[in-house]
């Protein structure tokens, strides 16, 4: 996903930073990540109240096994749901809901 797409599709909540990160993308809006772009998957900032929407949705929450354990670690990042990337007011609403998502975490 080039940076071209990624304002493309965060148009809704104002121009947004992108910086590398993890052999990644981390996506900014005012000094808050709300998204990630890793391994050719745009993940949008959860937490529980975002979690349920996503999930809702047909999405999951991202988890990796760290090298030195055997137990998947959740990271709060779930994967964009797909109709998103067709329709602009489905882009607004999950990246309003990560936006909001990443306002809880500072609190």
């Amino acid at each position: 996903m080039d940076p071209d797409d990624i304002q493309d599709l965060f148009r809704a909540v104002g121009p947004v930073a992108i910086k590398r990160m993890f052999g990644g993308k981390g996506i900014y809006v005012d000094g808050r990540i709300i998204a990630v772009h890793l391994m050719g998957e745009l993940m949008l900032k959860g937490d529980a109240e975002a979690g349920a929407l996503y999930e809702k949705a047909g999405s999951h929450q991202w988890t990796y096994t760290h090298r030195k354990s055997t137990k998947p670690v959740a990271m709060p990042y779930w994967p964009i749901p797909s109709a998103a990337f067709d329709d602009p007011d489905e882009a607004e609403k999950w990246v309003r809901i990560a936006l909001d998502a990443a306002i809880r975490w500072e609190k």
